[in-house]
């Protein structure tokens, strides 16, 4: 009698064992990474693939631009920080606090509406658009057209990164401004006279990239620094990464992403660049 009760004890307690950990494997592990909407697509996609390798692990991605992601993981918020640039040129974050993962490296180019054809501009006809000293495509070789201006939102790496390197510290004119570069992309295919900026990987047939100063938007270019208007995309955890976070991202670093997914999606692997670019902007042969 004993022993019969004993095995039911057993066999009861090894079936709420196996409940729990069926719930457990339900529920599964996730974090979450926010942050810039240029490194979106390539979180989402790796995030995406990652899960299908790990089961039971989920990685949440979401947009919001590069200041959303330093100020959130600066607050614990979220796992990871997404960003175009450093956390040093965000006001009110605390760098010492982030520890930076430069996972890949991204163009921005200058896209116009198809219909206005102008196929090249140099750095000082760009500089004068979007500071608004220049209104009129006709006045940069286009036919006579308002230029109408699409912005990304204040808190956008992305429009950080192409401010600094067209615009050299001038004021930008008042335009209207967009959270999302998906959003951009519509408006700038469907608005005559349309002019914005964004990471290569969003650019498709729908609008045009130009020509800056003679150069092509290309990925070789970014590598030797010949296209100027680029950034690094940065990984920001508070701390060294643990657990899922650390695997993760170093997923991110492996062959798998680095080697095959990245060029297919638009980015440049850091590891392909000739040169590198500090927090000052100053450029050097990569050693």
């Amino acid at each position: 009698m004993k022993k019969r009760i004993l095995l039911v004890a057993a066999l009861l307690m090894s079936l709420v064992t196996l409940t729990a950990c069926q719930s457990s494997a339900d529920r599964g592990e996730s974090i979450t990474v926010v942050g810039s909407s240029a490194l979106q697509p390539l979180v989402e996609a790796a995030g995406e693939q990652y899960g299908s390798e790990h089961l039971g692990k989920f990685i949440n991605v979401q947009g919001g631009g590069s200041g959303t992601g330093l100020s959130q993981i600066q607050e614990g918020a979220v796992a990871i920080g997404n960003s175009d640039v450093y956390a040093e040129e965000k006001r009110g974050i605390n760098a010492d606090r982030l520890v930076d993962h430069r996972v890949a490296v991204v163009g921005i180019t200058p896209v116009l509406n198809k219909k206005i054809g102008v196929k090249n501009l140099s750095f000082a006809q760009l500089k004068a658009i979007f500071t608004g000293q220049v209104t009129n495509w006709r006045e940069v070789g286009g036919p006579n057209l308002p230029i109408v201006i699409v912005n990304r939102a204040q808190g956008s790496g992305t429009r950080v990164t192409f401010e600094k390197w067209v615009l050299r510290g001038a004021q930008a004119k008042q335009a209207q401004e967009q959270e999302s570069t998906g959003m951009v992309r519509q408006i700038v295919a469907n608005t005559p006279g349309a002019i914005s900026y964004m990471a290569f990987s969003y650019v498709d047939k729908t609008i045009a990239a130009v020509k800056v100063a003679g150069v092509a938007p290309t990925d070789e270019n970014v590598t030797t620094n010949r296209w100027q208007i680029w950034s690094y995309e940065h990984m920001y955890t508070k701390g060294q990464p643990k657990g899922l976070t650390k695997d993760f991202i170093n997923y991110i670093y492996s062959d798998a992403i680095q080697e095959k997914m990245l060029p297919k999606l638009g980015y440049i692997p850091v590891g392909h660049m000739q040169v590198e670019r500090n927090l000052d902007g100053k450029v050097t042969p990569v050693k």
